[in-house]
């Protein structure tokens, strides 16, 4: 029993022992087979890395690439805009040199001429003097010979023959003066008509009347919500910010923007366009497009009026002055159009100037800066010509600008041609039909005033105002009012009409006397 026991436990050991070597074999196979199955996977992980790599390699550098590309691109851009720069500089620089060498050239002209004349003048003085001395020497053979003939004394042959001449002389002076009176009224008033004919027929200027409201067209009413804002929030922030009025009314995609200030107008109209095209309105957002606006106008002024002044040829001008040039096209009078007004006045006033011998450039330099304080009246208290003087004070214009800035409104007398020049274009430009608008109420009231008070004068028939106000014609009774009665009247309801109606211009009355007989033959 013992032996089979011993037989059967070593059997058991024996298998046990064989059991182990063939499971670790078993196991030593297996983890061949697990090694060799990672390191395929491994392999193909290494591939698909190399292969990645290689991508990754040329994506960045199709990347460089294009940055490089676009480098390049935005170099030539900035190059280009510099030497637009460079080129807009070195013009400006030319342009100064123009002036400058047009100035000096003025001035060595003047100059030459001053010379000239202060030679004329210093010969003229040595020839007077010569003749003076003849003329005193004859005075006193004069007086010497009357005194040893008449026996009287130097004084008292000297207050006989003077008398003597004078009394002869007297009815010959008037009627000499008379004549050249009437003749020099003549052709004062021929060459008067031919200036202004030419003046008026060399230029031919288009009239520009202003509005009181811009229209912002949309895409969609859509937008017309977005405007007004939850609780009206962005249409108030716009209102405030932009001092305008903004409708928004049943007008199907639009809406108006209202204001009496068209610089306001128009800054508010941009801004509101620019908010439309960007979508985000919204006041945070209002207020950085209506800052960036208003820059832009600030600009774009400035360079309005550098080109003006340099297209006229008038010489060089202060910056503030250009500037205030500029922003006389957001400014209207009557509806008509500040700008415009100025620039038709200063072309009339160098036509002027031109016919009558004086300084072209002189009169359209003070045509161009003769309504120039209407620039600021919106934003500072005063009447246009009191401003407009001061400002040009400050930097120093030439005495017939401030002259002329002055005499246009009747402040001051007229002191030069130039100056003439200046007004009568103003009044030219003013007074032309079609010029300026009025409003109706006030052009019919204003009509009606004036034919009341030609009408209330003692033997008027008729008064008629014609000519859109501008001319009253009064019809008389030739039995009752005579022909100095008649210029009488003229003269009484001009006055009249001055003291009590307010008018653009002038109003020419015109006093008709007549007489008809009339027989009928049968």
């Amino acid at each position: 029993m013992l032996n089979e026991m011993l037989l059967g436990g070593a059997t058991a050991t024996i298998s046990g022992v064989i059991g182990f070597f063939i499971s670790k074999k078993i196991n030593s196979a297996n983890f061949e087979v697990y090694v060799q199955q990672a390191k395929a996977k491994a392999h193909v992980i290494e591939n698909e890395a190399q292969n990645l790599l290689e991508k990754s390699h040329l994506k960045s550098k199709e990347i460089e690439l294009e940055a490089k590309k676009q480098f390049e691109s935005a170099k030539d851009r900035a190059r280009a805009d510099l030497q637009q720069r460079e080129d807009a500089v070195v013009q400006k620089e030319q342009d100064f040199k123009r002036y400058k060498k047009d100035e000096q050239r003025r001035l060595q002209d003047e100059s030459s001429v001053l010379k000239q004349r202060k030679i004329d003048l210093q010969r003229n003085e040595k020839s007077l003097d010569s003749l003076k001395k003849k003329y005193e020497d004859n005075i006193q053979k004069a007086l010497h010979a009357i005194e040893h003939s008449a026996g009287m004394t130097q004084d008292e042959a000297r207050d006989i023959l003077l008398k003597k001449v004078e009394d002869r002389s007297r009815s010959k002076i008037a009627h000499i003066v008379r004549k050249y009176e009437n003749e020099a009224k003549k052709d004062a008033k021929k060459k008067a008509n031919y200036i202004l004919a030419q003046a008026t027929s060399r230029f031919a200027g288009e009239f520009a009347n202003e509005r009181l409201t811009n229209i912002v067209h949309l895409d969609n009413d859509e937008l017309k919500g977005r405007i007004i804002g939850k609780e009206g929030r962005n249409i108030k922030s716009l209102e405030t910010l932009l001092g305008v009025d903004i409708i928004i009314d049943d007008t199907p995609n639009a809406i108006q923007v209202s204001s009496f200030n068209l610089y306001r107008r128009a800054i508010a109209t941009k801004t509101i366009e620019l908010l439309i095209e960007d979508g985000r309105i919204q006041p945070a957002r209002i207020e950085e497009i209506f800052e960036k606006v208003s820059d832009e106008f600030e600009e774009a002024i400035l360079n309005e009026g550098e080109e003006l002044v340099a297209d006229m040829d008038i010489g060089v001008m202060h910056p503030e002055l250009m500037k205030l040039i500029g922003k006389l096209r957001y400014r209207a009078s009557y509806g008509q159009n500040a700008l415009a007004h100025t620039l038709e006045v200063a072309h009339l006033a160098g036509i002027m100037a031109a016919e009558m011998g004086g300084n072209i450039r002189l009169a359209k330099r003070a045509g161009l800066l003769h309504d120039i304080g209407k620039s600021m009246t919106h934003d500072v208290d005063g009447n246009h010509v009191d401003l407009g003087a001061e400002i040009c004070k400050r930097y120093d214009e030439d005495d017939i600008v401030i002259n002329a800035i002055y005499a246009h409104h009747g402040h001051e007398e007229m002191e030069t041609i130039e100056c003439a020049c200046v007004c009568a274009a103003d009044a030219l430009s003013a007074a032309r039909p079609g010029a300026r608008r009025e409003v109706l109420e006030s052009f019919l009231k204003r009509v009606t005033e004036i034919e009341e008070i030609a009408s209330t004068h003692t033997g008027v028939r008729q008064a008629y105002a014609i000519n859109a106000g501008r001319e009253v014609r009064v019809i008389v009774n030739a039995t009752l009012i005579n022909d100095d009665e008649s210029i009488l009247m003229a003269k009484e309801i001009a006055e009249e009409i001055e003291q009590k109606v307010q008018y653009p211009g002038e109003i020419k009355v015109n006093v008709i006397r007549e007489s008809r007989a009339i027989v009928y033959a049968k």
